[in-house]
């Protein structure tokens, strides 16, 4: 029996196997390697150029002699002659004037006719393509009282002696948008010896300041007080219904963030809802939100009496409303005339720059100044206007500027 089994096991093994005589060889089968991977070239570093540092940088070009009301150029001309004493004296960080130029334009200002005055001393140029952007503000009137109580608890501060300037790194968000400066910026020296930012606005509210005498006042509520800040100037309605008026008397340092674009990038606005009124509204009904809103502009204002008239602008000059305007003085000789045609009626015209703005920054950026009042607050509060602007310079200073200069069709 084994005999016989042998043949056909052997056959068996064979076809298991594959590997009798005369059975086909396979093929080697040939994978392709995976092709290399090679790393992804660096992103590349995009270097936003910085913006023009003044009005010239910005280019300079002239325009046609805007049309004036004489009930605006009367009311110009009278804000004009105020600001005469510190344009004489003032150096323009502008570029466009020098201040020999003003000295013809502000003698003929004493005597001169409206009607005429500005046509006869001044000539029309547009600072970059002239696109104007325009808001407002006003001076708000809060609750507030010269002593703490549980009714007034919100400080109003001084300007501290310890406040410096000083070298700081100023590094950008994004790194890749360009690499960090030294600037000289507002600061204090600590403990150390190092200079350093001076405290911010969550410092600030958390205490920094607090016993070292420095408080003016007391105000009744944080929002009203922020928003007051934000104007500059205000009046505090007393607890007897006395006022009194506080004006700017410096900042810390930190750059102002309106929180008006946070809150919208965040959808936490509605339609309709992006005035000044809008914001309040939404940072009383969210309070804690609305609080950690407000510290995100770590900018933070100091106050002083003003026993004069006022409020005064940057060149310690009454602001009027209707007429002053607060301007970036890079851009805009701070006492020039500036006239706007924008989509808000209430805009158009003429206005003299008589301020500054932490938030007012580059050319043809404008806040306009409506005085004070509820008409006040509702004008200002949802000002945002846009359209074209031209800057007055006195005749002298535009044929410097405009030699050999183009002008715009």
């Amino acid at each position: 029996m084994i005999g016989h089994l042998r043949p056909a096991l052997a056959a068996v093994l064979c076809l298991a196997i594959s590997a009798c005589v005369g059975a086909p060889k396979r093929q080697p089968v040939r994978v392709a390697p995976p092709p290399a991977t090679r790393p992804a070239p660096p992103a590349p570093i995009v270097v936003t150029p910085p913006p023009p540092a003044n009005a010239v940088a910005a280019g300079v070009t002239s325009a046609s002699f805007p049309p004036i009301t004489l009930d605006n150029a009367t009311r110009a001309l009278t804000a004009f002659r105020a600001t005469c004493p510190a344009l004489l004296r003032r150096s323009d960080v502008s570029g466009l004037t020098q201040t020999a130029d003003w000295r013809a334009a502000c003698d003929a200002a004493a005597t001169a006719d409206p009607a005429s005055f500005f046509a006869q001393n001044f000539a029309a140029i547009r600072v970059g393509d002239g696109a104007a952007k325009a808001t407002g503000y006003f001076e708000p009137e809060i609750a507030g009282s010269r002593t703490q109580s549980p009714d007034y608890p919100v400080p109003v501060y001084a300007r501290p002696g310890d406040i410096v300037t000083g070298p700081i790194q100023v590094c950008p968000d994004d790194p890749t948008t360009g690499p960090c400066q030294t600037k000289q910026r507002r600061g204090r020296y600590d403990e150390t010896g190092a200079f350093v930012p001076y405290w911010d606005r969550g410092q600030i509210e958390d205490g920094a300041l607090a016993g070292k005498g420095l408080e003016i006042a007391w105000a009744a509520d944080p929002i009203d007080l922020f928003f007051l800040e934000v104007q500059g100037s205000g009046r505090l309605r007393l607890p007897d219904g006395s006022v009194m008026r506080i004006g700017y008397a410096g900042q810390n340092g930190h750059d102002y963030t309106g929180i008006g674009s946070l809150m919208k990038s965040r959808n936490l606005l509605g339609p309709g809802q992006t005035s000044m009124q809008g914001i309040v509204a939404y940072l009383r009904a969210h309070p804690d939100e609305g609080r950690a809103i407000m510290r995100e502009n770590r900018s933070y204002v100091f106050f002083k009496e003003l026993t004069g008239p006022g409020p005064l602008g940057a060149l310690n000059v009454a602001v009027v409303g209707g007429i002053s305007i607060a301007a970036d003085p890079a851009f805009v000789p701070l006492g020039a005339p500036f006239w706007m045609d924008v989509d808000r009626p209430e805009a158009d015209g003429l206005w003299i720059a008589q301020d500054t703005g932490g938030a007012i920054k580059g050319a043809n950026r404008i806040d306009t100044f409506w005085g004070a009042g509820d008409e006040a607050k509702r004008i200002a509060g949802g000002m945002l206007a846009r359209g074209t602007a031209v800057v007055l310079v006195p005749l002298s200073a535009a044929a410097r500027l405009l030699t050999n200069a183009p002008a715009r069709p």
